[in-house]
C-alpha cells in the first residue's frame, strides 16, 4: 500500500477568484487527456506488462497521476471558492453549478462528462505503451495552452510543475518500451 502525506504534491496557490481559469481547467480534471484518465489508463494497463520494470512504472505513474488530479481539483476549488451563483452562471458554470454547486466533478472543459471511453487498454503492451507516450505529449500540450490563458503567477508555477511532470513520464515511458520491446527480442525458454 501507499503512504499520504497530507498535503500537495506541489501547492496549488491562487492569487484570486477566476472562473475563466477554472473552466478551462476542467479539461485536466475530467477531460480526454485528463490526469483522470491517466491515472486510470495506466493502472488499468500495469497488468499486461511482460516485465516487472514496465509494471512498476505504470503504477508509480498512475499513482503520481491521481496526485496530480488533485492539485488540478486544488486549483479549480480556489478559483471558484468565492464565487457567487450568478458569477457561475455568467462564466458558463451554472450548468455544473445547478448539479453540482461547487463541488468537483469530472468533466472536460465544456462541461461533457468524463468516460472510460477516454483510455485504452488493449493488452498489448507495446501498443498500451506508445498510447501513453502520446497521452503524455497531449497533456504536456494542454498545459501549455492553459499556462498561456492566465497571468496568475501561482497558477503558472503549478501548471509549469505538471507539465514538467508531463515530460518526464514521457521520457520514463520511452524507457519501458525499450526494455518490453528487448524482453520480447530475446527467446525465452523456461523447462
Amino acid at each position: 500500500m501507499w503512504f499520504y502525506e497530507k498535503k500537495l504534491q506541489y501547492p496549488a496557490n491562487v492569487r484570486r477568484c477566476d472562473l475563466a481559469m477554472a473552466k478551462f481547467l476542467f479539461a485536466q480534471y475530467g477531460g480526454p487527456d485528463s490526469e483522470l484518465s491517466a491515472a486510470v489508463r495506466y493502472l488499468t494497463q500495469r497488468y499486461t506488462m511482460p516485465i516487472p520494470q514496465a509494471k512498476a512504472l505504470l503504477t508509480d505513474i498512475g499513482t503520481e497521476e491521481m496526485a496530480h488530479w488533485e492539485i488540478i481539483g486544488t486549483l479549480i476549488y480556489k478559483l471558484t471558492e468565492d464565487a457567487t451563483p450568478e458569477q457561475l452562471r455568467e462564466a458558463g458554470l451554472g450548468d455544473h453549478f445547478a448539479q453540482h454547486d461547487k463541488a468537483l466533478y469530472p468533466h472536460d472543459a465544456a462541461g461533457v462528462p468524463w468516460t472510460a471511453a477516454y483510455i485504452q487498454a488493449t493488452g498489448d503492451p507495446i501498443t498500451d505503451l506508445h498510447e501513453n507516450l502520446a497521452a503524455e505529449q497531449k497533456a504536456r500540450t494542454t498545459y501549455e495552452h492553459l499556462i498561456s490563458l492566465t497571468d496568475d503567477d501561482g497558477v503558472i508555477a503549478t501548471l509549469s510543475f505538471l507539465r514538467e511532470r508531463e515530460v518526464v513520464h514521457f521520457q520514463r515511458f520511452g524507457e519501458a518500451l525499450m526494455q518490453v520491446q528487448e524482453h520480447y527480442q530475446h527467446k525465452h525458454i523456461f523447462c
